[in-house]
């Protein structure tokens, strides 16, 4: 069985923050746009899904062309993509399970990042419609990136520090305990309070006028209450669906 390093998963992660903050900036330097996000109103002759819809499934349909679904981490929203054109030879995985999607936590995602915007992005209407999806559509992805390789590889370590704790916890069917055993509080404090700094140090230069900046407590926030407990619902999944040695 492949070794796993949990600190350099954690730097992993670590780095995510960064690239979650940075989509968010690109995206609110344009209004909330509501019509992006309204049925019918895509431009489309004949489509009856958003913009931003079209968007995202284009965007994915693509991205399974060339392969990016087959690693664990990247999870689709859109579902019946078509099948990647391109070979890829994977190492051996450390993760024991037999179809990635089982650990798929995207609509929630979806959800909660749509209710974000509204806190974070300036109200209103600029037009630039395309730009806007474009930009949620690289945030949402990132933002998935982040939680699904926390669920399936923050999932397998902490098995493999307790197997013994986790089989008797999953054997009883025991949610909660299950949920308590995979929660650091103190990890997760140390990771709300370093995405608020991270959002003012990237942001000390930019020039208010121009640019909009975004409200570091608002991401720290959707960190604790959307990024954190959604990595551990999939850990939780994760060790639901885990095959035996």
């Amino acid at each position: 069985m492949r070794e796993l390093s949990l600190d350099l998963i954690a730097s992993v992660l670590e780095g995510l923050e960064e690239t979650i903050i940075y989509k968010l900036i690109d995206r609110i330097q344009f209004k909330r746009n509501e019509p992006v996000y309204q049925p019918g109103k895509s431009g489309f002759s004949g489509e009856t899904a958003s913009l931003f819809e079209l968007r995202l499934r284009y965007q994915e349909e693509m991205d399974s062309l060339f392969g990016r679904f087959m690693v664990p981490e990247e999870r689709p929203f859109t579902s019946n993509l078509p099948p990647p054109k391109r070979h890829r030879l994977d190492p051996d995985s450390p993760l024991r399970i037999p179809d990635y999607n089982l650990v798929n936590l995207t609509s929630r995602i979806l959800i909660d990042y749509l209710a974000l915007l509204s806190r974070i992005c300036p109200p209103g209407d600029d037009g630039h419609y395309g730009s806007s999806c474009e930009h949620d559509v690289y945030a949402l992805q990132a933002i998935s990136r982040r939680i699904h390789y926390g669920a399936f590889y923050v999932g397998e370590v902490k098995y493999r520090q307790d197997p013994e704790k986790y089989k008797r916890l999953l054997s009883v069917g025991d949610r909660e305990a299950l949920l308590a055993a995979l929660t650091r509080k103190e990890v997760e404090d140390t990771i709300a309070h370093r995405v608020r700094e991270k959002a003012r140090t990237i942001q000390a230069t930019i020039r208010t006028p121009i640019r909009t900046q975004l409200n570091a407590e608002a991401v720290a926030e959707f960190y604790r209450n959307t990024i954190i407990p959604l990595t551990k619902e999939g850990e939780l999944l994760y060790l639901q669906h885990r095959l035996p040695e």
